[in-house]
């Protein structure tokens, strides 16, 4: 394995920040968050949800929400409505990218393999963590004037399989996007005179 295979491999991730998250065009969402933005909150939930789950390893369910988009970059991102009439073989995509990787493509590929089938408990945390994601970008484009997402919503919340999943997307439902914020302002004094 040549370290120039390595270099190549991170200048084509770099492409994920190019590529829209192509259903939300379908309700008119004009400038969508892309496969880089996404991948990034999905490790992140992946990293909470496995805790929460009592998983022995966060830090490889977290990397399995870092990769699990790759193949996008060579295939586009596939809605469900695409994906009737285009087959595109993200599989062999990700064979292609991590083969000339050597070990490195190896653990990528085991990673990427894993979550797609979501067959072990990393896995469904993994797909736990893109679904969750997505109803939480699915809430925020709601709240934003988008009210087609609660679609989005709603089919993933159907496809939960932990039970830590299924309790934060209960919780998701209940909660506005900017509860976060409320609260955290420095009061307003008004000084007397």
């Amino acid at each position: 394995m040549e370290l120039k295979n390595i270099v190549n491999f991170l200048f084509e991730l770099g492409k994920m920040r190019y590529i829209a998250r192509s259903g939300w065009s379908i309700i008119g969402v004009r400038d969508p968050d892309n496969i880089s933005e996404h991948s990034l909150r999905t490790a992140q939930v992946a990293f909470a949800l496995a805790v929460l789950e009592g998983h022995e390893d966060p830090y490889r369910v977290c990397a399995m929400g870092v990769f699990h988009e790759i193949g996008e970059v060579r295939v586009g991102d596939q809605n469900k409505i695409n994906s009737r009439y285009v087959n595109a073989d993200e599989t062999k995509a990700v064979k292609d990218q991590t083969l000339p990787l050597g070990e490195i493509g190896e653990r990528i590929m085991e990673l990427w393999q894993e979550c797609e089938d979501s067959k072990t408990h990393t896995g469904m945390i993994a797909k736990d963590a893109d679904r969750l994601e997505l109803m939480i970008t699915a809430k925020e484009y709601m709240e934003s004037g988008y009210p087609e997402a609660r679609d989005w919503f709603d089919r993933a919340s159907q496809r939960l399989q932990t039970e830590s999943a299924k309790k934060l997307s209960s919780e998701l439902e209940k909660m506005s996007s900017n509860d976060w914020w409320r609260g955290l302002k420095m009061p307003v004094v008004i000084e007397k005179k």
